[in-house]
């Protein structure tokens, strides 16, 4: 991943023996690379600006049915060719490479510290140049030994370019004196021009988006130029990339506009219409067509839904009918040895495997066996008493 784009910038170096036109010219291959997909990102977001009325129609129609609403408008792009990943192409691929330059610009000036300085100490002490151990220099990496950039890095402690050690950032710069930290600070500054520049040609053509407000576009128009200023940490190398980046991103914007905005019936234009028709129909409607509106709306339209519904404690309860117990005797019906008959369980031993019910709980406490013993002979006693005598039959 990190050898080959390496590779080419340790040929680039050959070529011009500079560090900075080397690092000027892998980032025109990189751009070269991206340009393609850019280009198809902005022509499929303008053909689906190009579709934003019919889209609203059908949000509008569909607004209670999100399946049906998402059958319609695949049917919608695939009647026109449209497809609604395009714009996310470059995301995904500037992303991988921006971390790679990141990690090769960073690489070429590695100077081993940390868990890997014992490792740079042996290679330094086994190749005999025990004297280099205490300062080791660079020792480039994702390089080939044999090149010409490993060979022009390795063991140095400078990477000297135009007068700019491009291996040092403006913080380090700072710290060793202001005077001399004056020209990469300059170079951090011009980079937040270039950038303040290519995000204001971007937000001139985002104004027609029904999608962004004039607030969000003002945030993409001043976010980059924050971003820059933590160029201040970063190598100087770094900032040259990024600055010879933006130079060629302005161009390419450049070409843009003139391509896709350049007559009435160019694709721009038309979507510029469309989105215009769009926000007059959401206006028609009283809404908003901005996109953290239209979220807020499906948010609130999705809340009201689950609110409307009942809840399962509101929903009326199926009754069972219950089933009639049997009437208790009345003390008249009971007869004299039933009266007496006491009404506790006849099993006094607790049960197994269950806790006995402490003093403090809920219900009668368990009698014990001797209580039970005795409650039983008190009842047979009281059972006999009761009982009349029976008379002997007359012979």
């Amino acid at each position: 991943m990190f050898e080959i784009p390496a590779a080419l910038l340790s040929w680039f170096y050959g070529l011009t023996n500079s560090y900075m036109v080397a690092i000027a010219m892998i980032a025109a291959v990189v751009m070269a690379i991206t340009t393609p997909l850019t280009l198809k990102s902005t022509k499929g977001m303008l053909e689906m600006q190009r579709l934003a009325p019919e889209m609203r129609k059908l949000q509008n129609e569909y607004r209670n049915d999100r399946t049906k609403l998402n059958e319609e408008m695949m049917k919608l792009y695939q009647e026109h060719k449209v497809n609604p990943m395009a714009s996310c192409l470059p995301l995904l691929a500037q992303a991988p490479v921006f971390y790679i330059m990141f990690r090769i610009l960073r690489g070429v000036a590695y100077i081993p510290s940390g868990s890997a300085r014992p490792v740079s100490d042996a290679v330094w002490s086994a190749v005999g140049n025990a004297e280099e151990v205490a300062d080791p220099g660079f020792i480039p990496r994702y390089l080939s030994t044999d090149s010409a950039l490993y060979q022009s890095l390795f063991g140095k402690h400078e990477m000297v370019s135009l007068g700019l050690d491009l291996s040092k950032s403006a913080a380090v710069q700072v710290a060793n004196g202001f005077a001399g930290a004056i020209p990469y600070i300059l170079l951090v500054i011009l980079l937040g021009g270039l950038y303040f520049v290519q995000q204001r040609m971007v937000a001139a053509r985002a104004s027609i988006s029904p999608t962004m407000s004039a607030g969000q576009a003002k945030l993409m128009q001043y976010l980059p130029v924050f971003f820059a200023v933590f160029q201040i940490f970063f190598l100087a190398a770094l900032v040259v990339y990024y600055i010879f980046q933006t130079l060629l991103r302005i161009a390419q914007q450049a070409y843009i506009t003139r391509a896709f905005y350049g007559h009435d019936e160019s694709l721009g234009r038309q979507a510029q219409r469309a989105g215009e028709a769009a926000r007059e129909e959401a206006k028609k409607n009283g809404e908003s067509g901005g996109l953290f509106s239209q979220a807020k709306r499906e948010l609130g339209g999705a809340s009201s839904k689950s609110a409307s519904k009942p809840s399962p404690d509101e929903t009326p309860s199926k009754r069972t009918p219950s089933k009639k117990t049997p009437s208790k005797k009345t003390e008249s019906s009971k007869t004299p040895s039933e009266a007496a008959k006491p009404t506790s369980s006849k099993r006094v031993t607790p049960p197994k495997n269950r806790p006995t019910p402490s003093a403090g709980a809920k219900g009668r406490p368990t009698p014990t066996r001797q209580q039970a013993q005795a409650e039983k002979a008190k009842a047979t006693k009281a059972a006999k008493a009761t009982r009349p005598k029976s008379t002997k039959k007359s012979t």
